[in-house]
């Protein structure tokens, strides 16, 4: 099966998810996306696409106790890339990689 096709946003919250995996909380992917990829982050965004993830089985996730005070209790979801995911974010790196290989000349001017 081909590996699912993914939109910029889309790719950047994977690599999120994959950098922070000590803590893949939606709150930590905001604060990554906000101060690395330098983009303003909703949270209206960033759980639609977390949502349009889990559906394509990119993404999966379960509640976990939290023992932050300020929650009150509240679970809150852990994260996960599936095997999916992460076949989709290899797909798309090759695909970059493949049309930036030649590019440095044009890119570096």
């Amino acid at each position: 099966m081909a590996p699912s096709k993914l939109g910029e946003f889309e790719l950047l919250v994977l690599l999120a998810i994959l950098r922070n995996a000590d803590a893949p909380y939606a709150n930590r992917l905001r604060e990554d996306l906000e101060g690395n990829a330098e983009r303003r982050v909703t949270r209206g965004a960033l759980y639609r696409t977390l949502e349009r993830l889990t559906s394509k089985g990119l993404v999966g996730w379960e509640l976990e106790p939290s023992e932050v005070p300020e929650r009150g209790g509240y679970q809150r979801r852990r994260l996960e890339v599936t095997p999916g995911g992460v076949e989709a974010v290899r797909h798309a790196r090759y695909v970059l990689v493949s049309y930036l290989t030649h590019l440095g000349p044009v890119l570096d001017r």
